[in-house]
């Protein structure tokens, strides 16, 4: 999130101030304690309050020692006997104590000594408390984490435990937590009553200072009242910046583009079966957006083989239909090149023109396309980048759309939006990558969304087995008798490490195995190819000159050949869960009844067993997505480097994907009824927003 810096923000409330200041002003936090927070990312009180602790110390009081049961963590007091200092260097100090009845031995490793003497003075009563263990049949505590004279107060039957970096400790740390919550503000109610009461949520000072003195290990749960609500805290912070995001955006005009439905039918008439449920219900969504006067900022989501090429080619139809242009841009030139292979069909149902601009466009050919596009003659553009730069220019872009979006910056999305010829062109963004609905919301939250979770009629179910890569030969001689009755194969390269080259190298020595028994019916593609080469195999192999294609996962979206009815994946326990189910998605396109086997190599992991289970029971890529999610954490599903997922400091996405929803739906309500923040809650709102830092948020209430 958006950070402020310490000091005054202008608009901050003041009751805010003393939580933005920055740690050092709190007792016993010095230059080096401020050092080793910063590691943590925390610098000011507000990031210390929201720094809970990460588990916790079970100390059981015990009157006298004989009731301990070693190894076990007690608090006790004892009398201080003598003190034996060590013999010879990298010897240990030791301390003699007893209860009156039973002795217990003390132990420090390189101490200080005036700080051990003046810390258990001989003949005085302690009240200590740690870790007790047999030693040669006696008892010993070595380095106790707490000391105290007789009478002073216990440390907690149930310690937290806060994570550290640098040379922190838990007692500086507890001690810096409890000044930066003697500076906590008095808040109003920033959640909605009827959310707090369902729930049995406490208020906002009362959840920290339970979160920051758990009981015990069911407190530190996310399911816990106080965490709970302190993640909702966050999460809500997070949805209302979203509802402003959209509410502003909604603002934004765009061009009012009103199909009149006669390029569509003409399309919908040709194909050989009628639209989904799901495909009908995206393309009202999309032309309503279209029609409207606002710019369309939508998301349009679906699982592998439900259509959304279909989808996208009906909404760009709706901008053509009233005289303007529509674009589609893709991440890859095979991918660019298929769509358009893909969509040329469909283009002559509609009698429209289309073409394609890549990189690989030179010359006369490419001047032709960027001259007739900038004079009309062109109806909607198919490509690559290349479709952004400068030089490429419409007569009248009405609709962009970018497909498998996570692989593209936002600037290229900006790049896009600014190619209208005056206002921006309405935006639809596809993925075939289904995201669970917490991550679509945090991630998407600011554009509407369109889900397509139907298949279209005709695709068939893709059988899936795993086997051992014990049994290679037996999967080869397989594979020949299946070539023999002219189907076409897919196999996938394993995912060796993390560099590409490894990766190229096992799929190498696969292509020359598999070619030495299938002969010229082999082919292999990979990221390093040239282009050229790349997109004459995947030719030879849509055309069934070759019917083996080796590959690493530059085949994982998007490909389509309808005839290849196998796909086989070596190392499947090395895939993440969304990429083998995007690679499977690849097989079942045509009529033929297909099939998928994943190979796995011994010994298997529980996680890599659970993930295959997971593949073998289903084919319904949300469900998929969701198991992912809980298996691999929100990072890695969508790609941290790219994920432009907030980072929540409380909030889990994984185990509190429900707060997810509601908070955006109270957002939603809230800011119907209350648009200007006035209310008392309203005011309370804009409190949260400026703790949780939403600066973008904080710009758009400004700016009414």
């Amino acid at each position: 999130m958006a950070g402020s810096g310490a000091g005054v923000t202008p608009g901050r409330p003041p009751a805010l101030f003393p939580l933005f200041a920055g740690v050092e002003t709190l007792p016993g936090i010095g230059p080096r304690a401020a050092e080793s927070l910063a590691q943590m990312g925390v610098t000011r009180l507000r990031d210390l309050i929201l720094t809970l602790p990460h588990s916790g110390i079970r100390r059981r009081p015990v009157a006298r020692l004989a009731d301990a049961r070693p190894p076990e963590t007690v608090t006790v007091t004892i009398t201080v006997q003598s003190h034996s200092p060590p013999a010879a260097k990298n010897r240990p100090w030791r301390v003699q104590c007893s209860d009156g009845v039973s002795d217990l031995q003390i132990v420090f490793f390189h101490p200080r000594r005036d700080w051990i003497e003046k810390q258990l003075p001989p003949g005085q009563r302690r009240v200590i408390s740690g870790r007790i263990e047999l030693f040669d049949g006696m008892a010993q505590m070595v380095h106790p984490d707490h000391i105290g004279p007789e009478g002073a107060t216990p440390p907690p039957e149930f310690e937290p435990v806060y994570p550290l970096s640098g040379r922190l400790t838990q007692g500086v740390l507890q001690k810096a937590v409890a000044g930066a919550m003697a500076q906590l503000p008095e808040a109003g109610e920033w959640i909605d009553a009827a959310v707090l009461a369902r729930e049995g949520w406490p208020d906002w000072a009362g959840a920290l200072a339970r979160a920051h003195a758990p009981t015990g290990p069911q407190a530190l749960s996310p399911s816990d009242p106080a965490r709970a609500r302190l993640a909702y805290d966050e999460l809500l912070a997070h949805q209302m910046t979203l509802a402003l995001l959209r509410r502003d955006r909604r603002r934004l005009r765009g061009v009012q583009t009103r199909g009149d439905g006669r390029l569509r039918a003409r399309v919908q008439s040709g194909l050989p079966w009628p639209l989904t449920g799901a495909q009908s219900r995206a393309i009202e969504e999309i032309s309503a957006d279209m029609a409207a006067p606002r710019r369309m900022n939508r998301l349009l989501q679906g699982d592998v083989g439900a259509g959304k090429t279909l989808v996208a080619f009906l909404a760009l139809l709706v901008a053509v239909e009233a005289g303007g242009q529509g674009v589609l841009m893709a991440p890859t030139e095979i991918l660019a090149r298929q769509h358009f292979r893909a969509l040329e069909p469909l283009a002559r149902l509609a009698g429209i023109r289309l073409e394609a601009l890549t990189g690989r466009d030179k010359g006369d050919a490419r001047d032709n396309i960027l001259t007739d596009l900038a004079e009309g003659r062109i109806d909607i553009l198919v490509g690559t980048h290349a479709v952004i730069q400068k030089t490429v220019a419409f007569q009248d872009l009405r609709l962009a759309i970018i497909d498998e979006q996570h692989r593209f910056g936002v600037n290229q999305r900006m790049e896009l939006g600014s190619k209208g010829a005056g206002l921006p062109p309405d935006m639809l963004v596809m993925t075939a990558t289904p995201i669970p609905r917490s991550l679509a919301l945090a991630q998407f939250g600011d554009m509407d969304l369109s889900v397509l979770d139907e298949k279209p009629p005709g695709r068939q179910p893709v059988r899936t087995t795993v086997v051992s890569d014990s049994r290679m030969r037996e999967v080869v001689d397989h594979l020949a008798n299946a070539l023999q009755e002219g189907a076409r194969a897919y196999w996938v390269c394993p995912l060796v490490g993390e560099s590409e080259a490894v990766d190229l190298t096992a799929a190498e020595a696969r292509f020359q195995e598999l070619r030495a028994r299938f002969g010229d019916q082999t082919r292999l593609v990979h990221g390093q190819m040239p282009a050229d080469e790349r997109d004459a195999a995947m030719a030879d192999f849509a055309s069934g000159r070759a019917r083996i294609l080796v590959a690493t996962t530059v085949i994982e979206v998007g490909v389509d050949v309808p005839e290849a009815t196998i796909m086989v994946i070596e190392r499947a326990e090395n895939f993440g869960l969304a990429q083998l189910h995007q690679l499977r998605g690849r097989v079942g396109r045509g009529s033929g009844a297909s099939s998928c086997l994943l190979m796995y190599h011994e010994p298997l992991s529980e996680t890599g067993r659970r993930r295959l289970g997971i593949l073998r029971e289903t084919e319904d890529g949300f469900r998929i997505a969701e198991e992912d999610l809980v298996m691999r954490g929100a990072g890695d599903v969508i790609g941290t480097a790219q994920s432009g997922l907030p980072r929540f400091r409380i909030a889990d996405l994984e185990r509190q994907a429900g707060l997810m929803a509601m908070a955006r739906k109270d957002a939603q309500a809230f800011l119907e009824r209350d648009p200007g923040m006035e209310s008392e809650r309203g005011r309370a709102v804009r409190l949260l927003l400026w703790l949780m830092e939403q600066d973008r948020a904080i710009r758009l209430i400004s700016a009414g």
